[in-house]
């Protein structure tokens, strides 16, 4: 790569102007460097329209997923709109890309009696640190936390009176999700030995710490020690994921009688249309609702 290509300016930008998360800069950052590595064109000025679309048609042969595709492409357009904002292109040349269509795959969820399974494993373990899987995944499926919310909660997120938790999610965007009494028990009777997971002497702010660091438990930690549950459990591993139990929360409460509305809150979504995606749920529902109630349905 030559010349100035403004990928630091524009994530400096979308940090300080778009509260975007370390890890969507990352992510944002390799975009860009494929790209450039892919792009015969010296500088931004130079980039036409054929770059981008001869970038996207390598990519699908490459079997890059249509997801992904439409991700970096997406990269690319707030990227070339900064560029073209700042005037240091006179074109826009991700105009008109064409985009390739995503088919929304429907969310995975585990039964309630494989989580079941999960957190009793868990209970059962004689180490603590099965007793705080326990704590981390009634916790996780109890409020539909992402795994980054999980391990990064302070030691003070939960009113204990309301019973409630502050949790800040994605572009650090604050919402309070009501706990449930097991959930909020089991956090309880972790305040007892919660110390024993950092170094004596040493104070930590978070209610999941790391022993060896300052900050918190890392993702790939709880990643690997629920992977472990799972085998242990009897379930695939392949199965269960932080997400899949985020979708599960989802799941159950909208099987239950949830509106879609309430549940977007809880997830922390910022658009309906993320929350949609569940909807198929609630179709089946309805028409079990029909078979079973409709007077034409008992003819």
């Amino acid at each position: 790569m030559s010349g100035n290509l403004f990928i630091d300016d524009f994530l400096e930008m979308m940090s300080a102007e778009r509260g975007a998360a370390l890890n969507t800069l990352d992510a944002y950052r390799r975009d860009l460097e494929q790209f450039w590595e892919f792009c015969s064109a010296v500088n931004p000025k130079s980039v036409s329209k054929n770059d981008v679309s001869g970038f996207i048609e390598k990519l699908m042969r490459k079997g890059f997923s249509a997801k992904t595709v439409s991700r970096k492409i997406s990269t690319l357009r707030e990227y070339f709109k900064f560029l073209y904002s700042e005037k240091e292109i006179d074109v826009n040349p991700t105009l008109n890309v064409f985009t390739p269509k995503l088919n929304k795959p429907l969310p995975k969820f585990l039964s309630l009696e494989e989580i079941s399974r999960l957190i009793n494993r868990a209970d059962e373990g004689e180490d603590i640190h099965y007793k705080r899987m326990a704590v981390m995944l009634t916790l996780m499926y109890a409020c539909g936390l992402r795994v980054s919310e999980l391990i990064s909660l302070p030691e003070n997120c939960i009113n204990f009176d309301k019973r409630e938790i502050l949790v800040r999610g994605k572009g650090a965007k604050e919402r309070i999700v009501p706990v449930a009494q097991d959930a909020l028990k089991r956090v309880l009777d972790y305040f007892a030995y919660r110390d024993l997971f950092f170094k004596k002497g040493r104070k930590s702010i978070w209610l999941f710490p790391s022993y060896s660091k300052q900050g918190h438990i890392t993702r790939d930690a709880f990643f690997k020690s629920l992977k472990n549950l799972a085998v242990e459990s009897g379930i695939s591993p392949e199965k269960v994921t932080p997400h899949v139990l985020r979708h599960s929360f989802a799941t159950h409460l909208l099987n239950n009688g949830a509106d879609l509305r309430s549940v977007q809150q809880m997830l922390g979504h910022s658009s309906i249309t993320t929350t949609e995606i569940y909807t198929h749920i609630l179709n089946d529902k309805l028409i079990r609702t029909v078979q079973n109630l409709h007077p034409l349905s008992k003819k």
